[in-house]
């Protein structure tokens, strides 16, 4: 995944593999060997003898295959759905981070973005202070996500003018799942005020306890949050132009300057740095053209943001192949 975000960078054209096939190959080897010898006249020492030696080898194989052809649309092009995105807040992940990777915009609020720009991606202020927000409500309990399905009865009895289905009907099977912004009763006067400004900023009624979160640029209706999404390859491409890079390599022309960020935010949620040498500490690291590209192991936001677009990339696979065979012999 680094390699193809420096890829990126330099206009040069990612790879995404599928591990098709795992061959677990070992071998255990022991021996054993001693002696015992007399010689008149001799030391102690040589009267006795032994040595042994143990050797365990590994040799695993492992098979990729190319990501191509319609899988290549679907798991790398497609943006990924909101309703996929933000559950995994539920779990932990700071939804701010998870925001800034996944989202280009927020009811009409955008994130920063890669070429045609300007030197600050086009950002807005208005869109990071409502991830601060967002971030500060989640941290004390008083925002959260819920995830229904919405099946046809359930539709049908919210509208009295439609048709009821007979008790003998057969139960509809239930709809696609969606997703909700919940802001949960608080007594805090300083927490009411931060879910006051997230109404504001999304544009929601001073009341509003919840909103539907749904795909796209611009929300249908007044009780919706419109966000449109990343794919993974708009996702890899944005980190790809926050990352660090050489003066000569702008200079030359091999690639465009590194984007700035904006607002209140001071630094890339991945912080790639750059040199000449090997770095003794890093996280991950890659060498592309005789420079060293890492991420730095004492650098917690980094590493939680890089290791949350691997999660993010496992979910947005939604074409798979045969999946991976293991492979144990069974008398290695």
């Amino acid at each position: 995944m680094l390699l193809n975000i420096v890829r990126l960078r330099y206009a040069d054209p990612p790879t995404f593999l599928d591990t098709t096939q795992v061959i677990a190959g070992y071998s255990l080897g022991r021996s054993i060997s001693g002696g015992v010898y007399g010689y008149p006249g001799a030391s102690i020492s040589t009267y006795l003898f032994g040595q042994g030696s143990m050797s365990l080898a590994e040799n695993p194989t492992t098979t990729y295959q190319p990501v191509t052809g319609q899988q290549y649309a679907e798991n790398v092009m497609r943006p990924i759905s909101p309703t996929v995105i933000l559950p995994l807040s539920l779990g932990g992940m700071p939804i701010d981070t998870l925001l800034r990777l996944t989202a280009q915009s927020i009811d009409n609020l955008s994130n920063v973005r890669g070429l045609g720009a300007g030197p600050f991606g086009g950002g807005s202020v208005r869109f990071y202070l409502l991830l601060h927000d967002l971030r500060q409500l989640q941290i004390a309990g008083a925002m959260t996500i819920r995830i229904t399905n919405e099946n046809p009865a359930e539709v049908l009895s919210q509208n009295p003018g439609s048709k009821k289905l007979s008790p003998s009907s057969p139960t509809p099977p239930k709809g696609p799942e969606h997703a909700y912004l919940v802001l949960t009763p608080t007594s805090d006067s300083n927490l009411k005020a931060i879910q006051n400004e997230v109404r504001r900023l999304l544009h929601l009624a001073p009341t509003a306890q919840e909103a539907e979160i749904v795909y796209g640029p611009y929300p249908k209706r007044p009780d919706q949050i419109a966000i449109l999404t990343r794919s993974m390859l708009a996702m890899l491409t944005q980190i790809s132009y926050e990352m660090q890079v050489p003066p000569q390599d702008v200079k030359m022309g091999r690639t465009p300057p590194t984007i700035s960020q904006v607002g209140i935010e001071s630094r890339p949620e991945v912080v790639i740095h750059c040199s000449k040498d090997e770095p003794a500490h890093a996280y991950a690291a890659v060498e592309y053209e005789d420079v060293w590209f890492w991420i730095s192991d004492d650098d917690f936001q980094s590493k939680e943001a890089f290791t949350m677009m691997q999660v993010l990339q496992a979910l947005a696979a939604t074409s798979h192949g045969t999946g991976a065979i293991v492979t144990i012999p069974a008398n290695g």
